[in-house]
């Protein structure tokens, strides 16, 4: 009985769905909301995302408007954003927040790269283990008897050849992330 490959290319897709999703939260130097994604403040005793209380719109490419739907939350909301890893400074005129994306320099152009490069990384690292683990699932196939060597050797290489095909696109992800960034 040959292994069913479904559930682990399921789970690579996560993996690419998962790079996908942290990649947008990398500052670029354009303004983009995804980079609020992670940001949570203090709403009512409990850590709320920021992109659900608020309107948060580009207004154009290097601002980003923030506004509240309950107004008392804005200096909450202003220091989460400080608090967080974004590294840029809220301009608060009592009714809503900007956020002006300066232009990186070359070195914090590198930095970001580097960033880019250790997600992509990590993310190869998620889909070898999901390998692992597919690998192994065949070996305890085999010594069970449940799949004969043959199948245990199909199974494997359609395993390495799902793999490959999710490495490239992580490769493709990463590439074009660092293109965006050295094109700004």
């Amino acid at each position: 009985m040959k292994l069913n490959t479904k559930d682990y290319e399921e789970r690579m897709k996560k993996s690419l769905a998962s790079l996908e999703d942290t990649l947008t939260s990398v500052r670029a130097g354009r303004a983009n909301a995804g980079v609020l994604s992670r940001v949570t403040f203090d709403y009512w005793g409990t850590p709320t995302p920021i992109t659900t209380m608020a309107d948060v719109r580009v207004t154009d490419a290097k601002t980003l408007t923030i506004s509240p739907f309950d107004a008392k939350s804005l200096k909450d909301m202003e220091k989460a954003i400080l608090a967080s890893d974004i590294g840029i400074t809220p301009q608060n005129d009592g009714k809503v927040l900007r956020l002006v994306f300066p232009q990186p320099t070359e070195e914090r152009r590198r930095e970001l790269k580097k960033q880019v490069q250790k997600y992509g990384e990590d993310a190869k690292v998620a889909i070898r283990n999901i390998r692992r683990d597919a690998n192994d699932t065949c070996k305890t196939q085999k010594k069970d008897g449940t799949m004969t060597e043959d199948e245990q050797k199909a199974s494997e290489k359609a395993i390495q050849d799902l793999t490959d095909k999710y490495i490239k696109q992580v490769d493709a992800i990463t590439a074009a992330k660092d293109k965006e960034i050295m094109e700004i």
